[in-house]
């Protein structure tokens, strides 16, 4: 009997420890969470595609992608690289504050005709590599 009562003892020991230790580790996390974040800039992005649909070939297509900066420190785009170079694009030259609104406007040619998809490489520092904007749709003749 002494044994047994022993060996409970023992495992209700064992799971108050266990108990404790989880509850310990939560409440760290929780804590580290809330006042410790290691963010950075982060992009929150309305769009990362635009479909123009069916546009006139000569006939210029514009578009404009906003984004809100989600992090905790201003957010600098360095550059913005299209696939190709019927495609050109402007973006917030000064440093977005966190919570503020910032743009990349994108001016496709429509020289071609035909279906199109084109992208637009965002570099940033955003700790990613970099952010890529899609514009498609389709080109085609003024008859």
């Amino acid at each position: 009997m002494f044994h047994l009562n022993l060996f409970i003892m023992k495992k209700q020991m064992m799971l108050f420890a266990t108990v404790t230790t989880f509850s310990v580790v939560f409440a760290i996390s929780l804590v580290m969470g809330r006042f410790y974040s290691p963010e950075g800039p982060l992009f929150l992005w309305e769009s990362t595609t635009h479909d123009f649909g069916v546009i006139e070939k000569g006939n210029p297509a514009e578009h404009q992608f906003y984004f809100t900066n989600d992090g905790d420190v201003p957010l600098i785009i360095s550059g913005a690289k299209a696939s190709c170079g019927c495609t050109v694009a402007n973006y917030s030259k000064v440093p977005i504050a966190p919570g503020k609104q910032g743009f990349v406007t994108v001016r496709y040619d429509a020289a071609k005709v035909g279906v199109f998809i084109k992208t637009i490489t965002i570099s940033a520092n955003t700790g990613k590599k970099s952010i890529m904007l899609t514009l498609k749709g389709e080109v085609k003749s003024a008859e």
